[in-house]
């Protein structure tokens, strides 16, 4: 067995550059790591492949101290522009001569799936602690609600006075509208009637709807991927999640602004602890001023905003409704550009055990 299958068996992506920093040779793991064959990226500059000024640094840090040089949890972005969150140990490369660099050895592992994964988990024991401490308080608040409001109701059929009428309306329509807000916390109330939806025709419609309502100064880059297939889903449901993204976008660029509408196809990609074969994503991003730091890790939560006059809800029951499809609501945000994506099964249930790589 040769060097070169040696190589291919490791399950960390190897890839040697030569002294101008040109790939010359790369294992399996990376040509899946970076969606490349050795082939098509031979003698292709590093910077061409991998977008990531510190990583670019470290690799002539390297170079010029000739020493090993470690990089922790990298964020980097491939030719796709995926993001993609990695270790890599750079190992200068000697020829016999004591001490001459040749090129240099990167030994590659992505970490931000399993991050990812642990993170995703956390979050949803989060929402689903949060759901139940919600629905006891909702059961506690109802009920109070509906003989508040049947007593408003036998008052006012007793007053002969119309101008008193107005204030049993008041209470009558604010113990409404607190309903209404409860049954909101609780997320959606039925399950979706699936039938086959084509995401571009929904995304298409969204931007077209928040357009017509006063979004017409907003510029919308679209970038999608033709051969995305239909998905079993909601349509309805669908719209709700994307409506209530864009809306949230369109509020955070203002008057004028950029929001991206993108979808991409991932392959064996885990969600809610189960790998599935294909993953739909939409991304819905924009560059406005961004999430707050402090509510990054909450905006899913309801009753949680990062605007004065927002309810919190809207994410809230997004989340709730996709999570109904099998799927998830991703978000990453840093001043002057935030990303929703919206990740969906297409392999309508076969997926695996979410335990293998995802």
């Amino acid at each position: 067995m040769n060097d070169d299958n040696l190589m291919d068996l490791m399950a960390c992506a190897v890839v040697v550059l030569d002294a101008d920093l040109c790939v010359a040779y790369m294992n399996q793991s990376a040509e899946m790591l970076f969606g490349q064959s050795l082939q098509r990226m031979r003698s292709s500059n590093i910077t061409y492949l991998v977008h990531s000024d510190v990583f670019h640094a470290q690799l002539r840090l390297a170079w010029q101290l000739n020493e090993p040089q470690a990089v922790r949890e990298q964020v980097m972005y491939l030719l796709d522009e995926q993001p993609i969150t990695v270790d890599c140990i750079i190992t200068p490369v000697y020829e016999y001569e004591p001490r001459k660099i040749t090129g240099l050895l990167l030994e590659m592992q992505r970490v931000d799936r399993q991050m990812r994964i642990v993170r995703e988990k956390q979050i949803l024991n989060q929402q689903q602690a949060v759901h139940e401490l919600v629905r006891g308080i909702a059961h506690e608040i109802k009920n109070p609600l509906g003989g508040l409001r049947g007593a408003a109701q036998l008052l006012e059929a007793e007053l002969e006075n119309p101008e008193l009428k107005e204030y049993t309306q008041i209470i009558i329509a604010e113990a409404d509208r607190l309903k209404h807000l409860v049954n909101g916390m609780l997320g959606p109330g039925k399950l979706p009637c699936r039938e086959p939806v084509n995401i571009h025709e929904v995304l298409e419609y969204v931007r077209n709807l928040v357009e017509i309502e006063g979004a017409a100064n907003v510029r919308f880059i679209r970038d999608y991927d033709p051969s995305i297939p239909e998905l079993l889903g909601d349509r309805g449901q669908l719209v709700q999640v994307c409506l209530n993204i864009v809306n949230n976008a369109v509020r955070a660029v203002g008057e004028s602004g950029t929001i991206w509408l993108r979808t991409r196809i991932l392959r064996q990609f885990t969600i809610q602890q189960r790998r599935h074969r294909l993953v739909l994503r939409a991304d819905i991003c924009d560059d406005g001023e961004g999430v707050p730091a402090h509510l990054i890790d909450k905006i899913f939560l309801p009753m949680v905003s990062g605007h004065a006059d927002g309810s919190g809800l809207g994410l809230a029951i997004a989340q709730a409704l996709l999570r109904q499809h099998g799927g998830l609501i991703q978000c990453e945000s840093v001043s002057g550009y935030t990303c929703f994506s919206i990740l969906i099964p297409l392999d309508r249930g076969e997926g695996t055990d979410g335990n293998q790589p995802g």
